[in-house]
């Protein structure tokens, strides 16, 4: 009798050992498939995918569920594509009070962005009425050019008698032919009159 019970106590003995045994082995496989904490970890699991469609699929996945990424010295690091900037972070994903902050970050960078641009098309407005400007200044300066190249009539010189008395009362230089001729002229017209005496002129009868 007491050899029955001793192997009724080794048999449950044993069985409860194999379900210890079954239930630990269990435990341990579902901690080595327990869900990653991070984007790394997450990112070496996929790894290990099957296919690459499969592994493909998982990085994905990963991306969708960690913003963030291991920082070399410890905690996590965020970039925001929209500010072309990064962050530092607490854990694999931001916190609501981190999320306020990039938020409030990223609604200053667009106002930043705004003053540039309009500061930026005042710019460019200043220098397109500059060169207008000078584009003007150039115009006017050619028609200036363009307006004193064009001759101006000259008024015709008087054209002098070269034949007859010289003028009442004008200058003439002493020895010179214009002021001795005159005088000439005069003697020879006497001499004329001294050797060809005018015929008188026969009286009228009456």
């Amino acid at each position: 009798m007491s050899v029955v019970v001793a192997s009724r106590r080794a048999a449950l003995f044993v069985a409860a050992a194999g379900f210890f045994l079954l239930t630990l082995s269990h435990a341990q496989a579902q901690w080595w498939k327990r869900a990653p904490v991070d984007f790394e970890e997450c990112a070496d699991a996929a790894e290990k995918a099957a296919t690459k469609t499969e592994k493909t699929s998982a990085l994905a996945d990963c991306n969708a569920k960690f913003a963030g990424r291991r920082k070399a010295g410890g905690g996590y690091s965020y970039y925001d594509f929209l500010q072309d900037r990064t962050f530092d972070i607490a854990g694999p994903n931001p916190t609501p009070d981190e999320q306020k902050k990039i938020d409030e970050s990223y609604t200053a960078y667009l106002a930043n962005q705004r003053r540039s641009n309009e500061a930026a098309q005042a710019a460019m407005r200043q220098q397109r009425e500059q060169e207008e400007r000078q584009a003007q200044q150039i115009q006017q300066v050619a028609l200036r050019t363009e307006v004193e190249r064009v001759p101006v009539p000259v008024e015709r010189p008087k054209v002098q008698q070269a034949v007859g008395p010289r003028a009442k009362g004008a200058p003439c230089a002493k020895g010179s032919f214009s002021c001795e001729w005159p005088r000439l002229s005069e003697g020879l017209n006497d001499l004329k009159k001294l050797f060809n005496p005018t015929p008188s002129k026969p009286a009228k009868k009456g």
